[in-house]
């Protein structure tokens, strides 16, 4: 038996919870900070109960870290999620695999 360098199962979780356009959005909108549903949502037009769905499959895949703040919950990229940039490139970086961010 091989040795399983790239965690297949870990990978293909976290690429499964990307599997959806909306939270590829939400990863995307989360790299500039932290914020709250509401604002996630208001950001995307999309409703909130919408977005706390797809939050929770982001939050159960690893990608995304939430605090308590008063009655607020607040979703941030998880640390080892982060926008790198190489070459001027930006890249989100899930650990098996990195997803490259085009020029605005």
């Amino acid at each position: 038996m091989t040795e399983d360098r790239l965690q297949s199962k870990l990978c293909a979780e976290k690429l499964k919870a990307l599997g959806e356009p909306i939270r590829v959005r939400i990863v995307d909108l989360l790299r500039d900070g932290e914020k709250t549903v509401t604002e996630i949502a208001a950001s995307l037009g999309e409703e909130i109960v919408n977005i706390s769905h797809h939050l929770g499959i982001l939050y159960h895949a690893g990608l995304v870290e939430k605090t308590k703040q008063g009655r607020f919950v607040l979703y941030r990229l998880h640390p080892d999620v982060s926008a790198v940039s190489r070459g001027g490139k930006q890249h989100l970086d899930f650990g098996c695999c990195r997803l490259e961010v085009p020029d605005e």
